[in-house]
């Protein structure tokens, strides 16, 4: 089966300078994601799309991930309600690499953990051994229950 085509890859100036969408996908056929929140610009996460993830996400205007660990297209928030409508979809200069700007239903978070972000821990600089125990948590209540939301949904967290 194939995927959805985007534009082909010519030149560095078409890539860069042109109006064709020609992503750039890594040799396991995805594309890095990093998603915000439109209102306020809070980094909410990091995934993946793969091509049919991004025209999902392109003709929706909701996102779609790939999810590694499940090896499935994810659509964020159809177990949880927590749909992350795109506001504004940026592709960076050399076309690898996505920036999705977003409005979250409900409690406006992200996070399956429970918290608004999926970066709720800060790491300590200056020395490794020391940061290696101490992550410091930057939230300090979860915004949602995670077992109230997803039940007995398996974690996609993987060891």
């Amino acid at each position: 089966m194939s995927g959805p085509t985007f534009g082909p890859r010519i030149s560095i100036e078409q890539v860069e300078e042109g109006k064709t969408l020609a992503p750039k996908f890594d040799s396991n056929g995805l594309i890095p994601v990093v998603t915000t929140a439109a209102e306020t610009g809070e980094l909410l996460m990091h995934g993946y799309m793969n091509a049919e993830a991004l025209a999902k996400t392109i003709e929706t205007s909701e996102a779609h991930y790939y999810s590694r660990s499940r090896k499935a297209i994810w659509h964020k928030g159809a177990t949880s309600g927590l749909t992350q409508k795109v506001v504004e979809m940026l592709i960076d200069d050399d076309q690898d690499a996505v920036w999705l700007r977003v409005s979250v239903a409900g409690s406006g978070a992200s996070c399956h953990v429970g918290y608004r972000s999926c970066f709720y821990r800060s790491i300590p600089m200056g020395d490794v051994a020391a940061a290696v125990e101490n992550l410091k948590f930057e939230e300090s209540e979860k915004t949602f229950d995670p077992v109230a939301v997803y039940g007995d949904a398996p974690n996609p967290t993987q060891l």
